[in-house]
């Protein structure tokens, strides 16, 4: 590495074009060859800028639309045309091209995977985040293959599962057709079928979507792809770990510590821990703002701690933390827990000897001094799912789908409105069911926006429900670069059909002034 360029090539003595010209020869691949060359540092922050919008592109897109449905996938290729990132597994670099050709498009794809890898494997918010968004691009990839290319993948990532002869398929035919194979038009015989262990499709026998026989399931190649991102999500959680411990390296470089700190605080947006007006939420209050603004999640939390005058640490944690971001302040959060738990089997001594640390340890006051924020959608839905007693958790995800009815039925969602929450959970859109839980309970027929997490919930029904403008923040100046993101992004969603691209590109704008200026 020099002042102008960035080393990729950590000693490697491989053949540099030939390793290229077979990574970039695939529309889709795996990132488990890192890159093999130097580029300019100029590049390096293009590529950064770029694969963050394209990762931000993929997350607005998700949250708007059925992940999988014809709308999704229309409008996700929409969205790639233009962000000149490989998006047509057909596409022939031999064609006349205007633009960038798809070698360099598979080149910048590769490389900018990687830098990213660097600026989020910092935290465990953070690489959940990047997974996660990359295994939904993975997705959109893998399901625009045909089948040849499908099968060419698996093969070069060394997945190769024996597909069922058509001897076995004619046994078995019964058996495929009730447990897995839903097709019409298409009969057995012309399908393929995976025989994979059924260690590695958990999922789908979970699900009961495969025939199991003998420790074998029968996976119809409509149904692969479940496989297929497991082992891709692995790869790459694994491959994360590894980087990070890269880090101290990288933090010593002045040029790339505070990029990539910037590049990892973009995604999240407003993180509703520091407000101007804490403490103008009154203890009062938060009865009736549980009815009318909470959401469901929260709503439970709150109804379970008034019941029972007690949450386990993971209730509290979730829970306080919420109080924190609308307003809620140290002395008003120290008030509200040791008058609630005292009315259960705590006493004032010992809530002050065994909670109240915890509670000032959420606002930075103790331990590490760390100013904890508020949980995101994603961080409920994918950390700490609650066991028996537990109240936390995202309802939508970690309810039994009866108890959900129920709970719903009881706070008098329409038994149309359930019937339409239940169905995306069991697509299992956990985010897209509590928007439309919001649009039920607060008699709208269009959000008009993208929900990520349980304050901007709040914010925004206090905005339907005339309770004022949005909450007004002190923020510091890499604050501000990621409220900006989270408003940009959020206006994107509200016209889902024409401005996802736009707004981010405004946010990466910000970006881009920051790296011009440092």
């Amino acid at each position: 590495m020099n002042s102008g360029t960035m080393d990729f090539s950590s000693g490697r003595k491989k053949s540099l074009t030939n390793t290229q010209t077979e990574l970039y020869r695939h529309h889709l691949q795996f990132y488990d060859q890192p890159p093999l060359e130097n580029i300019s540092l100029g590049e390096f922050e293009a590529f950064a800028v770029d694969r963050l919008k394209l990762l931000k592109t993929v997350e607005n897109v998700g949250v708007s639309y059925l992940k999988g449905s014809d709308q999704y996938s229309n409008k996700l290729v929409s969205e790639l045309k233009s962000l000149n990132f490989p998006y047509r597994p057909d596409a022939d670099d031999r064609k006349p091209q205007t633009g960038p050709s798809e070698h360099d498009k598979r080149r910048k794809d590769h490389i900018s995977h990687f830098i990213l890898r660097l600026a989020y494997c910092q935290t465990e918010d953070l690489r959940r985040w990047f997974i996660q968004q990359e295994v939904d691009l993975f997705r959109h990839r893998f399901d625009e293959l045909s089948p040849q290319q499908k099968l060419e993948l698996l093969n070069r990532n060394n997945l190769q599962y024996a597909t069922t002869s058509v001897k076995e398929k004619i046994l078995l035919k019964d058996e495929l057709l009730n447990s897995s194979y839903n097709v019409s038009g298409i009969t057995v015989e012309e399908q393929d079928f995976y025989k994979v262990p059924f260690q590695d499709a958990l999922d789908l026998v979970r699900a009961r979507k495969v025939y199991l026989k003998a420790g074998y399931v029968y996976i119809p190649q409509k149904d692969i792809v479940t496989i297929v991102l497991n082992d891709f999500r692995t790869r790459l959680s694994k491959s994360l770990a590894l980087t990070a411990r890269s880090l101290p390296a990288v933090h010593s470089d002045e040029r790339l510590q505070p990029l990539l700190n910037h590049l990892s605080h973009a995604y999240v947006g407003q993180d509703y821990s520091i407000q101007k007006n804490v403490g103008k939420i009154s203890l009062d209050q938060i009865d009736s703002l549980s009815g009318k603004s909470f959401p469901l999640c929260m709503r439970q939390l709150h109804q379970s701690l008034r019941e029972n005058h007690h949450l386990r640490h993971g209730g509290r944690m979730q829970y306080g933390l919420f109080l924190k971001g609308i307003g809620l302040s140290l002395e008003q959060a120290l008030q509200f827990w040791r008058s609630e738990f005292i009315r259960g089997k705590v006493d004032a001594d010992k809530f002050d000897k065994a909670y109240a640390y915890s509670v000032r340890h959420m606002f930075g006051k103790e331990g590490k001094r760390t100013d904890y924020t508020p949980y995101s959608c994603m961080k409920v839905i994918l950390s700490n799912p609650p066991s028996q007693g537990d109240h936390h958790g995202c309802p939508f995800r970690h309810s039994d789908p009866e108890l959900l009815k129920q709970k719903l039925q009881f706070y008098k969602v329409p038994a149309s409105g359930i019937s339409q929450i239940l169905e995306l959970v069991k697509g299992m859109h956990f985010q897209l069911a509590c928007q439309k839980y919001f649009e039920l309970t607060h008699n709208i027929d269009d959000a008009n926006f993208s929900l990520n997490h349980p304050n901007q919930y709040f914010i925004e029904s206090q905005k339907v429900l005339g309770g004022g403008k949005e909450i007004k923040r002190e923020v510091d100046t890499a604050q501000r670069l990621q409220e900006n993101s989270a408003t940009k992004g959020s206006a994107a969603t509200r016209e889902p059909a024409a401005d996802a691209s736009k707004a981010e590109d405004e946010m990466t704008e910000d970006l881009d002034s920051y790296f011009q200026d440092a």
